[in-house]
């Protein structure tokens, strides 16, 4: 099986590809506020959640979703919600990607196709438009990580940073939060047993063939086992809406303070 068909199908019944409720997504989407015809970007799209929502709460902008995996159901709920002429489907590396600035940047839990936190607000920066608004998600350390979890994510203790060392990342590149939200151990469970019981419940009933079942139910074991034997209740999240003030009320850009 491709990866982009195992994404798909583990997201079937938790299409917001990130451990945020839906009404924490439209409340974080809330505080975004585009005049018509502005521009969108999703760097990292996904199933295209967010941006669809930013879509529907706006009527008066157009978007563009950007993933190098596009999976099918993004444009199919596109086209059931009567958005499929104000917003693109890109399939292609979001760090090569670029079309220009943007009013609004999106990129929630996609840190790691740019390389890292730094790269990735780096980008953001480069698509959004002086005196532009940013949504951003990104894994966080709750407290400091032990051995379980480094071992069970297969990575450093600096791999991420904590809260407030998020915090001082958006600062360093100029935004400052508006709002924020710390996923909840409940909404990690959600979306983790969600992402393996969707991979669980097509391997058993809906595989085509026994190499696709067993393929599934490895997946779905991998992720689980990480998340049980580690991770859960160490690794966090967080996603922020962001000013741009690093441009002054007209657009000229500002010095920061070193």
């Amino acid at each position: 099986m491709e990866r982009s068909e195992i994404f798909d199908i583990a997201h079937q019944r938790h299409p917001i590809a990130a451990p945020v409720a839906p009404e924490r997504l439209r409340e974080l989407i809330g505080w975004l506020s585009p005049s018509d015809g502005a521009r969108a970007v999703d760097l990292g799209c996904g199933e295209g959640e967010w941006l669809q929502h930013l879509l529907l709460d706006h009527p008066g902008i157009t978007g563009v979703g950007i993933d190098h995996m596009l999976p099918t159901t993004g444009a199919r709920r596109s086209a059931e919600r009567g958005l499929s002429d104000r917003v693109r489907w890109i399939e292609t590396d979001a760090p090569a990607w670029s079309d220009g600035e943007f009013d609004v940047v999106l990129c929630v839990g996609a840190s790691h196709a740019f390389g890292g936190l730094a790269d990735m607000l780096g980008a953001v920066r480069r698509h959004l438009r002086p005196g532009g608004q940013a949504l951003v998600g990104d894994s966080i350390w709750e407290s400091t990580p032990s051995a379980s979890a480094l071992a069970a994510l297969e990575v450093s203790a600096d791999a991420y940073p904590d809260l407030a060392g998020l915090v001082r990342a958006f600062h360093e590149h100029g935004f400052e939060p508006s709002f924020g939200h710390v996923s909840t151990l409940a909404e990690w469970d959600d979306y983790q047993f969600s992402w393996t019981g969707s991979l669980v419940d097509w391997a058993v009933r809906r595989a085509p063939t026994t190499e696709d079942r067993s393929q599934a139910l490895a997946a779905a074991r991998e992720n689980r086992d990480a998340w049980l034997s580690g991770a859960r209740r160490e690794l966090g999240f967080a996603t922020f809406a962001l000013h741009d003030v690093a441009a002054g009320p007209t657009g000229v850009t500002v010095a920061r303070t070193p």
